[in-house]
This record gives structure tokens, C-alpha cells and sequence, in this order.
């Protein structure tokens, strides 16, 4: 787990989200820090992919996160 002193925002949360959510194809990390609209700290984004993980929204697989959430819409 990374350290408590990265603890993202909720806007942070929802725009890793919205990147991951309208990637057609896996995407690493570093594609993931180039398509967002804001910079974020890197142990932040870390821990964001981690909470999205434990929450089964993402998955990771050699190519990289991708979403996995279905909401009903």
C-alpha cells in the first residue's frame, strides 16, 4: 500500500476514472498521466488504481488497467 500522505481527492478519483472508462484498449500508467486533463502525483495515481482495483472496477493485465465496471446505464 502506498503512503497515507498520497491520499487522492475525489476529483482525482473520478478523472482516473473517466481515462480508464473511455480507453477502448488497456492503458499503462504513464499513458494514463498523459490523458489526464490535471498532472497528479504518482504514489496518488498509484493509490488510486489500487482503490479501483479492491473495489473490482479495474483490472490489470500485461497491456495495463482497463475498466471493468458495469453501472447499469
Amino acid at each position: 500500500m502506498v503512503g497515507k500522505d498520497h491520499s487522492p481527492t475525489l476529483n482525482s478519483i473520478i478523472m482516473v476514472e473517466d481515462v480508464l472508462r473511455k480507453a477502448k484498449n488497456p492503458v499503462k500508467i504513464a499513458e494514463i498521466k498523459r490523458r489526464l486533463p490535471k498532472q497528479i502525483n504518482h504514489y496518488t495515481l498509484k493509490r488510486i488504481l489500487e482503490y479501483l482495483e479492491e473495489s473490482k472496477k479495474i483490472s490489470f493485465s500485461l497491456q495495463g488497467a482497463y475498466w471493468r465496471f458495469e453501472d447499469g446505464n
